[in-house]
């Protein structure tokens, strides 16, 4: 009889090897699973072997981005749609550091390379979107601007969520975006606005010697 795969189990696997890759510690069949309370077979049961987790730890990253994007409200605003794309972008990462490392590592293949253009293309719609409704000049190129605001977006998420600035230089993407989208022709005044409605990320956690934090 064939053994029951449990989902937990894999993805018990796959945050162990991101968080291992992220620390630098050596990644072998035995040193992944040590202190989990699986055994090395689940390896080759879950993944075929250490290629295999390889591959599902990127796929895992741009699966749980693409679950977030998917939750971004399409609204009469394209602006502010594409504006909340890229916060969406950024709280993701921000809640999967280890993940996030990972994902745009390309020694390692993806299980379905089409996970990664359709995180883009959510972008690309909504530029598209904005240019239809004459925010954005006729002759803007939706891949184009999308490409550029994802760039912004990967740029905060690389300094804050796996570097050295602080959480609050996320602020940063307004005045970023609304620059690059009043380049794009929309109107300073309402982009600012639309953009600012756009980037509603979460507040940061309290630090431990804040109200609210660990004693």
């Amino acid at each position: 009889m064939a053994r029951t795969k449990n989902p937990a189990a894999r993805s018990l696997l796959i945050e162990r090897a991101a968080q291992m890759l992220r620390s630098r510690e050596p990644v072998t069949l035995r040193s992944l699973v040590a202190g989990t309370g699986v055994s090395t077979m689940a390896v080759y049961t879950y993944f075929g072997g250490m290629d295999g987790v390889w591959k599902a730890v990127r796929q895992e990253g741009f699966s749980r981005l693409a679950v977030r994007l998917a939750t971004v409200t399409v609204t009469a605003d394209a602006v502010r749609d594409l504006a909340a794309l890229g916060a969406a972008y950024l709280s993701n990462a921000l809640d999967n550091p280890d993940l996030y490392r990972v994902m745009f590592d390309a020694t390692f293949d993806l299980e379905d390379s089409r996970a990664a253009d359709e995180s883009l293309h959510y972008m690309v719609r909504a530029a598209e979107q904005a240019r239809d409704a004459g925010r954005f000049c006729g002759d803007v190129d939706p891949l184009e601007l999308a490409t550029q605001s994802w760039t912004i977006g990967h740029g905060l998420a690389s300094l804050v969520a796996t570097g050295p600035l602080p959480r609050q230089a996320l602020a940063h993407g307004v005045p970023l975006l609304t620059a690059l989208f009043v380049s794009a022709g929309d109107d300073p005044g309402r982009c600012r606005s639309s953009v600012e409605q756009g980037w509603n990320l979460p507040p940061s956690p309290p630090r431990d010697d804040e109200p609210g934090g660990e004693p």
